[in-house]
């Protein structure tokens, strides 16, 4: 092993590294008396809903979108009533989830898996309206409640394609307001110098072992290091356009990015998308053991997970048809269904049982009664059944029963979230590394400026106007439409880049709290310099090879109007 690492290269990241490493954390915390609150999310009649067009103008059509938009406003004034009806995307939803527990969450597409991990997320989007009751540790959610202490990794893979993967985690962890966890641990052991043991060394050693060679921010080397981009962590995100990591670093990234804060319940949809097997099983592995160490709340979404991958987690809701057809412990989960007469083969992956044993085109084929007896049993039947007679029979035998270690308002009390200010500083670094990253983009834009300026004061070479004759005014009139035309038209190059970063902004407005302003005021500050940069070129090299007034307050005034005018 000696002989094929590098020299002074640090060992390869283990799960057992990781255990152990978490363990000594956790060890390291209880003696110096820092808390780490548990979050046991209950929610009771959950609905969500929305509301969907019927009738032939259902299709978004240039005209059917003219007439909904009329009929929609006539609504507002109770002329006539919207064909529109409600459609419940979760019905009536109850159950408790625990902390330091992995809960999976399957069933088929289209069940309502999405939109029941962003409801217990509290990112419904506006469209969806929410009904029943949605607690941490017996607080309801609401607008008062920490947006830091839970967060929604989603299927999506959306990032800033100029910036690398660890400047990536790192504005994370800025926007999340990260307290960073190794410095606290280690000002509150300088506080309490006197108390010096193994834990301490072995903690230290450790923390200098991940570290290897990189970064200030110790938690964004913690989570690079266990999630596996240790290789890739210089290197750009990269999209279509720009040769970056591979789709499976992307989504590692994904996950991290909300890794580094400091949330205590993790709802994580599919993300096993675009992944191996081997790979899924090795992420879920380590947000397993911080789930168990660390007293995370984990609800975590996937479509067909292997058998390694399922006894990882600790237990299990089947989402059908925006119902809940069982939750409760792993190992209980096949014999609700034996109750109810199916049977899962002793060679059969029990996740693809507990999803096909509610179609109606595979359910006939686990049934171990007599067949002229099998009648198909529905979803709402398989519902009532599990809280009617088999969730009592959980609660009854201790295998479903509230935390009761948790404390009632621990979370909304929990710390609050950055300071404008932090915030604008941390976005405003961010639009100087995209700025710097982009300069080609801006270097090319200069030079394309200055050539056309050329170009045009030879068109126009010395243009002398006849006072007595308005017509001669047609030249400069000439002159200063191709001059804002151009110049306008050198700045599409602008447009076309803020488009293609709105769908990220979208994401972390919404994951990471980043407010507009933040976006667009250090986008607005650093657009000055450079538009005043390409007007006063365009301007110096025009005005007086032109022979505009030979006046220098006028050659301000002119440059004042075509940065007004061009000005993004």
């Amino acid at each position: 092993m000696a002989a094929t690492m590098a020299e002074g290269e640090p060992p390869p990241f283990t799960h057992e590294d990781n255990r152990r490493f978490l363990q000594m954390l956790r060890d390291k915390k209880q003696m110096l008396g820092i808390g780490s609150p548990k979050v046991e999310v209950q929610f009771q009649d959950l609905t969500v809903e929305t509301y969907v067009r019927i009738g032939r103008r259902e299709l978004p059509t240039l005209p059917n979108c003219v007439v909904n938009a009329a009929q929609e406003l006539a609504s507002y004034s109770h002329m006539c009533t919207p064909r529109k009806r409600a459609v419940k995307i979760i019905n009536a939803a109850s159950g408790t989830i625990r902390p330091s527990r992995m809960t999976l969450l399957l069933g088929a597409p289209g069940s309502g898996k999405t939109t029941f991990l962003k409801a217990l997320a509290g990112k419904l989007d506006l469209s969806l309206k929410r009904k029943g009751k949605l607690m941490y540790n017996g607080d309801e959610v609401n607008s008062s409640t920490p947006q830091h202490m839970h967060a929604y990794i989603s299927q999506y893979d959306l990032h800033h394609a100029e910036m690398t993967v660890r400047e990536t985690i790192d504005f994370a962890s800025n926007m999340l307001g990260t307290n960073n966890e190794f410095e606290m641990i280690g000002e509150a052991a300088r506080r309490k110098h006197d108390v010096v043991n193994e834990v301490d060394k072995n903690l230290d050693s450790f923390i200098k072992a991940t570290t290897f060679g990189e970064g200030r921010n110790l938690t964004t080397n913690y989570i690079i290091k266990i999630l596996g981009l240790s290789e890739c962590t210089d290197t750009l995100v990269g999209d279509e356009m720009r040769r970056g990591i591979s789709g499976g670093q992307k989504k590692r990234l994904t996950i991290g990015e909300m890794l580094v804060g400091l949330a205590k319940c993790f709802f994580m949809d599919d993300i096993s998308t675009g992944l191996d097997s081997s790979t899924t099983y090795e992420i879920i592995k380590v947000i397993q053991q911080m789930a168990h160490l660390l007293d995370l709340t984990v609800v975590i979404s996937l479509l067909q997970p292997p058998p390694e991958t399922l006894e990882l987690f600790d237990d299990i809701i089947l989402l059908c048809e925006g119902q809940i057809v069982y939750q409760g412990p792993r190992e209980n989960a096949t014999d609700f269904f034996e109750i109810m007469g199916f049977k899962c083969p002793d060679r059969k992956n029990i996740a693809d049982f507990l999803q096909e044993v509610t179609s109606m085109m595979d359910q006939k084929q686990y049934w171990i009664g007599e067949q002229h007896r099998y009648h198909y049993h529905s979803i709402e039947k398989f519902a009532e059944s599990f809280r009617s007679s088999y969730l009592p029979r959980l609660v009854q035998d201790k295998l479903l029963l509230p935390n009761t270690n948790t404390i009632k308002g621990e979370v909304v009390k929990t710390g609050s979230g950055l300071s404008r200010w932090n915030v604008f500083k941390t976005c405003f670094s961010r639009e100087v590394l995209l700025l710097k990253r982009n300069s080609p983009i801006h270097i090319f834009t200069t030079i394309q400026i200055t050539i056309l300026a050329l170009v045009i004061s030879t068109i126009f070479l010395r243009t002398n106007m006849n006072h007595k004759s308005i017509l001669d005014a047609n030249k400069y009139v000439g002159a200063l439409f191709i001059a804002v035309m151009l110049v306008n038209f050198n700045g599409m190059i602008e447009i076309a880049m803020t488009i293609k970063r709105l769908p990220t902004f979208y994401k972390q407005r919404e994951l990471l709290a980043l407010p507009g302003w933040a976006l667009l005021t250090p986008n607005f500050l650093l657009s000055i310099p450079i538009s005043l940069m390409q007007t006063g070129l365009w301007t110096s090299l025009t005005y007086y090879l032109i022979g505009y007034a030979p006046s220098f307050i006028r050659y301000l005034s002119s440059w004042s109007i075509t940065y007004i005018t061009m000005f993004k």
